[in-house]
């Protein structure tokens, strides 16, 4: 029975690396813009027969579906997982866009998949367009936030986010940190925060993201996108609120 069980243990360890590296490769070409990619190739560059394509997916399509899903699953679950602890929803929504921001330089790849998608997964209940909405939602109900509009002002943000990643690959030479900080900090007024508030939530320091931890154990993002979700560690403390002026 335990030989059964380690051999078990070990089909279900190979079935999921070989999706991994196929998801993996999908999003190579993702962040490349090479959608008309043949399924050989993209089998040949994650290294697995091309019988094992059809093992888990019935058609690039869903490969690609699922590449973009586990890079929103990764970079939702760090975004949830680092502003958990916070009670006010204008430190929540700044937090995360300036975590994010912050990640087009530490991870292109999974940048560029986010970019080159996030128009078309807006809807997705993973996106981060759904998490922002989600936030500002938040903040009007508790008086943070003075929009009459959630959804008209969440395509101001969305459209924010995406062409800032796409200028800070357009421009390697600009800070990343400080343009991301310029940029929330004029959606926080757009949201109705005032000046004085606004500097003060700005002020506050960001968690460190090399100490949250995926649930492959290891702390920091991968190099890539890869399917990865975890809690945060304890030393990894934000403030709960940004209010008091």
């Amino acid at each position: 029975m335990a030989e059964l069980t380690t051999t078990s243990n070990r089909l279900e360890r190979r079935k999921a690396h070989t999706r991994a590296a196929l998801i993996s490769a999908a999003q190579s070409f993702l962040a490349a813009g090479t959608l008309d990619v043949p399924i050989l190739e993209i089998t040949q560059a994650a290294d697995v027969g091309l019988g094992s394509f059809y093992n888990h997916f019935e058609s690039k399509e869903e490969l690609f579906e699922a590449a973009v899903e586990d890079a929103l699953e990764l970079l939702g679950s760090l975004l949830d997982d680092l502003t958990a602890d916070i009670d006010d929803p204008a430190l929540v929504f700044t937090q995360s866009f300036r975590l994010f921001g912050r990640l087009h330089r530490r991870n292109p790849e999974m940048s560029k998949v986010l970019i080159n998608n996030g128009l078309t997964t807006a809807g997705s209940a993973r996106s981060l367009a759904f998490r922002a909405l989600r936030d500002i939602q938040a903040g009007v109900r508790t008086g943070r936030f003075t929009v009459s509009d959630p959804e008209l002002t969440l395509t101001i943000i969305v459209g924010a986010s995406l062409s800032l990643g796409q200028f800070l690959h357009d421009h390697p030479e600009r800070d990343d940190a400080q343009a991301t900080d310029e940029v929330a900090e004029g959606l926080l007024r757009l949201l109705g925060i005032p000046t004085r508030q606004a500097e003060r939530v700005m002020a506050l320091p960001l968690p460190d993201l090399d100490a949250w931890r995926g649930r492959d154990g290891q702390a920091g993002l991968p190099d890539s996108a890869s399917p990865r979700s975890a809690g945060l560690p304890a030393e990894a403390n934000l403030p709960r609120s940004a209010k008091s002026e």
